[in-house]
């Protein structure tokens, strides 16, 4: 029988209220924080016993656990920020520091750096799978660090999710979580290109979906995820593009993506462009939605153009004669 530890889980949003959640049923001893007020709230009446503050909750775990936003977050909770201590000033010596964040690869590897300079272990533990995979405990984990702390927190992951890979060294769970969102982010923008150009050629959804989901065009963001409502009953599609997985995040993973691709001198071309079209899409309403909605923008955007190349404006009328279109404002 696994060890049952006890966990500071700190960020309760709607992956990690879930997460904890499965740890408290799997055994564990779980005190929860989140700053936000209402999200510590949801947790106490699902069951998640809460602390007053993250200071409070770390400084008797065994493992401190963050699910945060942002890599500036980890590394600010860690430290402490305004003159205040941080979490590994809170923490007992040899506390285990596990993020299950999703941020650069450097600052994952500082945030290493800073736990083994203040006497504690840690690893990186991003994850797979979205909402529906936090709720019923199919996550995927992929973790970086050492041999020896990927078995301590390999009871805590297995109890979260379905499929726990040890990828490397320290950064290197964030390193396959930026390359599999790089994969992600492309196949749902080429999924959902693919569903309106059916539309438009007189192409059924779930014809198209028979076709595809059997065939060399198969991945999960049509077979899981698919970006129309019907053929899988399960997919945000279904309940009006509620995350899920939000524009945002997807948006924030691929600007990781990005900057990752820069940062190394990889020639790519379609991972910058998706961080683009998300970065759009977020901008202009998609945020809170999920991100397979993005098909709402690319049928919206082809029927502007459709209006547009047969002289009209959206709305009606002669389209406006343009002199040049360099993207720069007017």
């Amino acid at each position: 029988m696994p060890e049952m530890l006890t966990v500071a889980f700190l960020g309760l949003g709607h992956m990690g209220m879930p997460m904890a959640l499965n740890l408290v049923r799997a055994g564990h001893r779980v005190t929860g924080f989140d700053v936000v007020p209402a999200a510590v709230e949801a947790a106490r009446e699902r069951g998640v016993p809460v602390a007053d503050g993250a200071l409070d909750a770390a400084a008797g775990a065994d493992v401190v656990l963050t699910m945060f936003q942002t890599g500036q977050q980890v590394l600010d909770a860690y430290n402490g920020r305004d003159g205040q201590p941080g979490l590994l000033q809170a923490a007992a010596p040899g506390t285990m520091f596990l993020d299950c964040s999703t941020i650069n690869v450097d600052e994952a590897r500082e945030a290493s750096r800073l736990a083994a300079q203040a006497g504690h272990r840690s690893v990186d533990a991003p994850v797979s799978g979205g909402v529906v995979g936090a709720e019923a405990g199919t996550l995927t984990f992929m973790v970086g660090g050492d041999a020896e702390d990927f078995q301590r927190v390999l009871p805590l992951l297995e109890a979260m999710g379905k499929r726990v890979v040890h990828c490397g060294a320290h950064g290197a769970g964030q390193a396959a979580k930026v390359c599999n969102n790089l994969i992600l982010g492309v196949s749902m923008i080429a999924v959902s290109e693919a569903f309106v150009l059916g539309e438009k050629l007189g192409l059924s959804h779930q014809a198209l979906f028979d076709v595809a989901s059997a065939a060399s065009g198969q991945c999960w963001a049509l077979t899981t995820n698919c970006p129309v409502p019907g053929p899988v009953p399960g997919s945000p599609a279904n309940r009006d593009y509620q995350p899920g997985f939000a524009g945002a995040l997807m948006a924030k993973d691929l600007n990781l993506a990005a900057n990752a691709l820069r940062t190394t001198h990889v020639a790519a071309r379609m991972g910058p462009l998706a961080a683009e079209i998300y970065d759009r899409f977020a901008a202009e309403g998609g945020a809170a939605r999920d991100f397979s909605a993005i098909i709402t923008d690319i049928r919206n955007k082809s029927g502007q153009q459709a209006a547009a190349a047969a002289g009209e404006a959206p709305g009606g009328g002669p389209a406006p004669t343009l002199a040049h279109d360099d993207g720069s404002p007017e």
